[in-house]
């Protein structure tokens, strides 16, 4: 595999984790009774801190290696715009505001600012993954051994 197929493959995962937390995820939390939403949210908590670790990590890692093998492109200042602005809506909006839920309970106000952070990471995703698929299809087709090419 080469760096810009891992990189559309990360942005891929990332973009399809963030539209199943977007559409699926949150909302069946929101929709949790206020009386059961400790036991809930905690056990929410459990179940999905491993899994946003290892998409970020993925995302991460293929950053790495791609920053550190090929020059950017437009469409890679894209991507990254995107994975940015992910990632730091995550850090700096979402993190923060399940902790505050953990801690207050399923509020009104805490739960619009999740869902909108949420619209926010999967823009950001879904920018990161069309910036990875257009940086891995703009780029030079490379003859087959044996092809004729055209003059």
């Amino acid at each position: 595999m080469e760096p810009l197929t891992a990189l559309l493959a990360g942005a891929a995962l990332h973009a399809g984790f963030q539209a199943v937390v977007t559409v699926v995820v949150h909302p069946a939390l929101a929709a949790t009774a206020a009386h059961e939403w400790p036991r809930v949210h905690a056990a929410h908590s459990r179940r999905t801190t491993p899994v946003v670790a290892l998409v970020y990590l993925v995302v991460l890692g293929t950053w790495a290696w791609v920053l550190a093998a090929r020059p950017l492109t437009g469409w890679l200042v894209l991507a990254g715009a995107g994975s940015a602005l992910a990632g730091a809506v995550t850090a700096l909006v979402a993190g923060p505001t399940h902790a505050r839920l953990g801690r207050e309970g399923p509020r009104p106000a805490l739960l619009r600012r999740l869902r909108r952070a949420d619209a926010v990471r999967l823009a950001g995703a879904v920018l990161a993954l069309a910036g990875a698929t257009g940086a891995v299809f703009d780029r030079p087709l490379t003859a087959r051994p044996g092809a004729v090419s055209e003059m």
